[in-house]
């Protein structure tokens, strides 16, 4: 796999990556199995608990993994006075990152015919829930929200309750894991759309998969307003 295409997660991890192993080496004693290590890889969309496995076994730990992710050096304990008059010195903190504003989301039945098990939801995109940390790769998007995953659709790559950055301005690829916008029929308080892996885009059609259960499908260019890039879980 060529650097660029791996995950902005992964590069952050190998900065944690204890000295003497390789990275697979890295995933085998943390117990962390080839599939989902291969996937974090390449999407950077790891759990919770895979992120925990591995910085445990990295002497680290996720609040330390997350003060690296948005600069922020870590703090130096006062330094003793060895001295008369010899000031302690101290640690420094960047400016805080805006907080993502955290949309409301539901489930909303089924895309296509009846039976098709393709799980569609709802995001209230006027609706502010919470505030939640804003990734440092979603710095410059003033746009960027997060949503809650709905649904299991797209377990094991991501959790029920879980939720994701979403970033309407990050430029979108074949294999990324995306929001896709639907054009309401009727208008209401919400806006249907799709979380799922981007597999192809046409001047037609944009096609889909979701992993659980496995399927892969079309929908007609006319029928998607918008396409933002699932930046990955909020941890």
């Amino acid at each position: 796999m060529a650097p660029g295409e791996e995950s902005q997660v992964y590069r952050d991890l190998m900065r944690l990556k204890p000295d003497g192993l390789s990275s697979n080496a890295w995933a085998v004693k943390a117990g962390v199995n080839r599939t989902v290590w291969a996937d974090m890889r390449r999407h950077g969309n790891p759990s919770r608990r895979t992120l925990e496995k591995l910085l445990v076994a990295a002497g680290s730990s996720l609040a330390e993994f997350e003060a690296l992710r948005v600069g922020e050096p870590l703090r130096s304990s006062a330094v003793r006075n060895s001295g008369v008059g010899e000031a302690q010195r101290r640690g420094w903190a960047p400016q805080s990152l805006p907080p993502l504003p955290l949309r409301e989301s539901a489930l909303a039945g089924e895309w296509g015919e009846e039976g098709s098990g393709i799980e569609t939801m709802e995001v209230r995109f006027a609706t502010e829930l919470d505030r939640l940390p804003r990734p440092a790769s979603l710095a410059g998007d003033r746009d960027a929200y997060a949503v809650t995953v709905v649904g299991d659709s797209m377990w094991p790559r991501f959790r029920p309750g879980r939720r994701v950055a979403v970033s309407p301005r990050s430029p979108v690829a074949i294999g990324d894991d995306v929001l896709v916008k639907l054009r309401a029929k009727t208008r209401g308080p919400g806006e249907p759309a799709l979380l799922k892996e981007l597999v192809r885009q046409t001047a037609r059609f944009v096609e889909l998969r979701q992993f659980n259960p496995a399927a892969s499908f079309r929908v007609d260019a006319a029928d998607v307003e918008a396409m933002h890039k699932v930046a990955g879980e909020i941890i």
